[in-house]
């Protein structure tokens, strides 16, 4: 609808409005702010994409899914909150979006998918709320100012390359609901030194990890409810 339209600085969203379509405000690099109203239930693929000069955003309590590239690329945002409505957030939604420092995220969210937050290299702290069962590939993927990490005790499963190339990451906290650790999942994370782990030393040893889930990694030390591993 707006795709393109480079000199748009400002635009209202009525109350009427139930959805806002694929690529409806591509490339609006002029926008500054955007308050997207209660009556709003999903935000389509590409809504926001490129829209470099957003640095404020307002999603409503309405909103169900932020689909896919739905922010990809908003570079100027710093913050972001997703209401508790929201289910899912789609792939590569904040991608690219390397101005934001912290994220809040809604506690219906139930999956981050792949690629969600890829190369967000201003993301200093990022709180995943008890709703989340699966972290996707790639999810936090050279969010290189992320410190440290907690993944709730609903998460069952860490995509591939889920924090890969995530250099400054010291310590990570994982459940012992967590059954599987994807591929180079932790992979050229040379800053870590500690994954907290609040099972027994047997159980970490059951999660299945892939291929080069910890290559290049600080020295780390596993803490287990009943001993200390070594990397």
């Amino acid at each position: 609808a707006f795709s393109g339209c480079t000199g748009l600085t400002s635009v209202t969203i009525p109350d009427s409005v139930t959805s806002i379509g694929s690529e409806a405000f591509y490339g609006c690099s002029k926008l500054t702010s955007i308050t997207i109203p209660d009556s709003v239930t999903s935000i389509g693929n590409d809504a926001f994409e490129g829209c470099t000069g957003l640095t404020s955003v307002t999603i409503g309590n309405g909103v169900r899914s932020i689909s896919s590239d739905a922010f990809r690329g908003c570079s100027g945002l710093t913050s972001i909150t997703i209401p508790d409505n929201v289910t899912s957030i789609g792939g590569s939604a904040f991608a690219y979006c390397s101005g934001l420092t912290s994220v809040t995220i809604g506690n219906g969210v139930t999956s981050i998918r792949d690629n969600a937050f890829f190369c967000c290299t201003g993301l200093t702290s990022i709180t995943i709320p008890d709703s989340v069962t699966s972290i996707g590939s790639e999810a936090f993927s050279s969010c290189r100012k992320l410190t440290s990490i907690t993944i709730p005790d609903s998460v069952t499963s860490i995509g591939n390359y889920a924090f890969y190339d995530c250099s400054g990451l010291t310590s990570i906290t994982i459940p012992d609901s967590v059954t599987s650790i994807g591929s180079y999942a932790f992979y050229d994370c040379r800053g870590l030194m500690s994954i907290n782990y609040n099972g027994t030393i047997a159980q970490w040893n059951d999660i299945s990890k892939g291929s080069s889930w910890n290559s290049y990694t600080g020295s780390y030390k596993i803490y287990c409810t009943d001993g200390t591993l070594s990397k």
